[in-house]
């Protein structure tokens, strides 16, 4: 069977790492690049040292409104479309790229399946939010990392073609944790481009959704930062860049060391060995999960309800007082579970892509 896989930013570059490395072993995969992420270190760092298979077709397609972007990689997409025909299209999670492949698919009648299907926030004012029920709702199979995402399916009437196959993120995190040696710390670079230690000791920020990277919310962000007992380290997402060191520079902050993006694996580095992690990233509370590592998610609605045993993970609105005040709460790590599968989420995916080769 030929499958077409379309990505486009890093969580999805993550992901494809797990599943390509299988999904190749049975299919032929055609993997397509939307350039949604096209910086160095959002993007090729990723293919290189995870291993990705080279993208066939790289659409450089990046900025712009969310209209814009998307309109533009629904075009491509398409193009590429009718020239592979192939049996499915794939995508992952919840990006401008995720719902252009899905439309671009749905549209020539090629069967969909999405991968972390379900996810939920329950707000539309989120757009990665939009992109997902929009794109489950056209998607034959639906390939869910936990049971809470097969229910938020079954809420919303979907049924048919729902697997929980646990979550690829997990899959990938066990597979490289192995890999992890000590601290990269040339692979840390301020934004200048100078080489910058790792602390001993440090909190790790990543900070990039639009409802936390205005300069309210991001200074309110910045203002907790600058209390706390130990540096923070805030890889900066090349879009925030100008606004992150105007606002550290005006108000003289000197705990916050903004760096440039980093690779997957010293990404994983720093969630491990951090004191405690906030973020705004779906794949970062999962990671501080995984680790056993204190989050507190800079956002006002849930996106993944199992990391909140145990005070693991707790939502935090970007308030600098609330911030430090959750930050001080204490965890108890015993109470975690394993609502995100057994690690080997690629294989029961390409199991059931394989029994279903025909399914439209």
């Amino acid at each position: 069977m030929k499958i077409c896989t379309v990505v486009g930013a890093r969580p999805q570059f993550i992901k494809a790492a797990a599943l390509s490395r299988v999904l190749r072993g049975a299919h032929e995969e055609v993997l397509v690049h939307t350039g949604q992420h096209y910086d160095h270190n959002m993007s090729d760092v990723f293919f290189e040292e995870l291993d990705i298979p080279r993208p066939d077709y790289n659409l450089g397609i990046a900025g712009g409104t969310h209209g814009a972007m998307t309109g533009a990689m629904l075009a491509k997409i398409e193009e590429v479309l009718l020239e592979e025909r192939p049996d499915m299209a794939l995508v992952y999670g919840d990006t401008n790229s995720t719902l252009a492949g899905a439309l671009a698919a749905v549209k020539l009648h090629i069967p969909i399946a999405h991968a972390e299907a379900g996810v939920r926030m329950h707000t539309l004012i989120n757009p990665e939010e939009v992109n997902r029920v929009l794109t489950d709702r056209v998607s034959s199979l639906l390939f869910c990392a936990t049971e809470t995402a097969v229910c938020n399916l079954e809420d919303e009437g979907i049924r048919e073609g729902v697997h929980n196959t646990g979550d690829l993120m997990y899959d990938v995190a066990l597979y490289y944790e192995k890999k992890l040696g000590a601290a990269p710390a040339e692979a840390l670079l301020s934004l200048d481009g100078g080489a910058v230690a790792l602390p001993s000791t440090y909190y790790l920020l990543t900070c990039h959704r639009e409802e936390n990277t205005g300069d309210a919310t991001l200074g309110e962000i910045f203002r907790a930062a600058e209390g706390l007992d130990a540096p923070v380290v805030y890889p900066v997402h090349p879009r925030n860049r100008e606004r992150a060191s105007r606002l550290a520079g005006e108000n003289g902050y000197k705990n916050i060391m903004l760096v440039q993006p980093v690779g997957y694996l010293t990404s994983l580095y720093l969630v491990k060995h951090a004191k405690r992690v906030l973020t705004d990233s779906g794949g970062l509370q999962r990671e501080a999960w995984f680790f056993s590592v204190p989050c507190v998610t800079l956002l006002n609605e849930a996106v993944w309800p199992e990391t909140f045993a145990g005070n693991m993970n707790q939502l935090c609105a970007p308030a600098a007082d609330e911030i430090l005040g959750k930050l001080s709460v204490e965890v108890d790590a015993s109470k975690k579970g394993s609502p995100f599968g057994d690690g080997h989420a690629a294989e029961k995916i390409v199991g059931i892509l394989s029994k279903g080769k025909n399914h439209g």
